[in-house]
């Protein structure tokens, strides 16, 4: 093998795909990365056998071959390298020569038919959403997903094809993140994939804010994301994922428009009064205004308010604090559509795109009502 290429191409192919190398390898191969020069393109794969990764970036090929080399040895090395252009080169299946100027390098590697194939999804049905809007329905649920949850289905993102839609879901059982787009694919084209975290977190970073097009793949158990000169390619969770659509609020007694920056302000200005046992806010709503209310024994007490247009008798709900801010972070809408129907059920956030989220209450037991602060006369 032997390719020259651009230090500037390489160091930037190198940040899209290192974080796919596992840190702790289940086998040696793992901690590498196979490098291929084939057909004027240096391409560079990784995988942790759930997820795998392939880039390419335009090289000028001498010589066609492959090698598996230590990954982070490598990227070091790239990186601290001066020169425009680099040589790579391999004599033998395991030592590869990383040449510039006048300095010369040898890594030691593997022999690339030890490094897994990747898998080969040639066939299956494709989805194809621009980069941007792609990137924003991933955004707009992975946040609500599990983290290292005991039901292993909610550690993902849910894509679900029907109708010519697709559908993106994330849920740790206390929220709710749902954003739906039309899709070109065959009618009769209906299926359920769970992506897991790590996947998502990876495709979102592929992802630009461009119009250009990304094609999703999707197989019963494989699912692979192509955008632009990177290809990533998962597994996905197996098993039965919840049926979320029954916590949708389908009725709402009340709905009514917020100021999304405002309410952020205070939420961020409240959450500082919960405990860390119990980080619980009191929203009390009246005519033309949102109180926020909490107390913590250690800490203190606040309470704030803002205008709103709500009509509806005095309700009282109690909030995640911190769970409401990722949801409005997640839209940039000037205001929100909030609905809600009593202090048991949970509350509805919408604005104007096809994204919705759902908070569940907490107990009001558990958010003690700070006393009001009476002014008392100059």
């Amino acid at each position: 093998m032997k390719a020259v290429v651009s230090k500037l191409d390489l160091v930037t192919l190198i940040g899209k795909i290192q974080s796919i190398v596992a840190s702790k390898p289940a086998i040696p191969i793992l901690s590498n990365v196979l490098i291929e020069a084939i057909d004027d393109q240096l391409i560079v794969s990784a995988t942790d056998l759930t997820v795998s990764m392939r880039c390419f970036v335009e090289a000028k090929v001498i010589e066609e071959g492959s090698i598996a080399l230590p990954a982070r040895r490598f990227f070091q090395l790239i990186r601290e390298l001066t020169s425009p252009q680099i040589k790579i080169s391999a004599q033998t299946v395991e030592v590869a020569e990383i040449t510039t100027g006048t300095s010369v390098f040898k890594i030691n590697g593997m022999n690339k038919a030890e490094f897994p194939a990747l898998p080969d999804l040639t066939g299956s049905p494709e989805i194809t959403l621009t980069n941007a809007l792609l990137k924003q329905m991933l955004s707009k649920t992975v946040f609500s997903a599990a983290r290292e949850d005991s039901r292993y289905m909610l550690n993902g993102v849910q894509i679900r094809i029907a109708d010519r839609t697709a559908t993106f879901i994330g849920t740790d059982g206390k929220r709710l993140a749902k954003t739906t787009s039309a899709v070109a694919i065959d009618p009769a084209m209906q299926g359920s994939y769970v992506i897991p975290l790590k996947a998502v977190d990876e495709m979102i970073k592929m992802l630009d804010d461009s119009d250009s097009e990304a094609s999703l793949t999707l197989s019963n158990d494989k699912i692979a994301l192509e955008a632009g000169n990177l290809t990533l390619i998962t597994k996905l969770l197996s098993g039965q994922y919840p049926d979320v659509e029954r916590v949708i609020p389908a009725k709402l007694n009340n709905q009514f428009a917020i100021h999304r920056e405002e309410l952020i302000a205070l939420l961020r200005q409240i959450s500082l009064f919960t405990s860390e046992t119990s980080s619980s806010v009191r929203f009390t709503f009246e005519t033309g205004q949102l109180h926020l209310a909490a107390m913590s024994s250690d800490i203190g007490e606040g309470r704030v308010s803002m205008p709103v247009d709500y009509s509806g008798p005095r309700l009282e709900i109690a909030f995640n604090p911190y769970f409401f801010l990722d949801i409005l972070r997640h839209s940039n809408e000037e205001t929100v559509r909030f609905g809600v129907n009593d202090p048991h059920n949970p509350g509805l956030i919408t604005d104007s795109t096809q994204a919705l989220f759902v908070i569940m209450p907490m107990r009001l037991s558990d958010t003690p009502a700070p006393q009001k602060v009476v002014e008392s006369a100059v």
